[in-house]
């Protein structure tokens, strides 16, 4: 017990020592990041589903962290790349047509009457 207790103690100090370490700015960007994971989670009783405000906010906040802060937040660099992918894929799919267009009905009637006045 005094073993686990004496390391959380050293844990929390190098953490206040990186603390230090930062700018404001970084620490700043920190904690809107943190606040704006919470509200998102407080919404949701169930796994959280971020809208794509919410997605935006994060993933503009998310670059002012450093590498070692990223990889620990309710969005990761994988969860960003994954919303990027699907954002392209929805953006640049094309309805897939089957077939040869329809030709314009006036061409049909000529068609029609051509076969009509030529039987041969």
């Amino acid at each position: 017990m005094s073993l686990r207790l004496l390391y959380l103690i050293v844990l929390r100090v190098f953490g206040r020592l990186a603390l230090l370490g930062r700018s404001e700015a970084v620490k700043d960007v920190e904690i809107m990041v943190l606040r704006h994971e919470v509200a998102i989670v407080r919404r949701q009783v169930t796994r959280p589903k971020p809208d794509w405000a919410d997605r935006a906010v994060l993933a503009a906040l998310a670059r002012f962290l450093p590498p070692g802060l990223r990889a620990h937040r309710l969005v990761t660099p994988a969860t960003l790349l994954a919303w990027h992918r699907r954002l392209v894929r929805d953006r640049w799919t094309y309805p897939h047509r089957s077939g040869r267009p329809r030709t314009r009905k006036e061409i049909r009637k000529l068609v029609v009457r051509l076969a009509w006045e030529n039987s041969s």
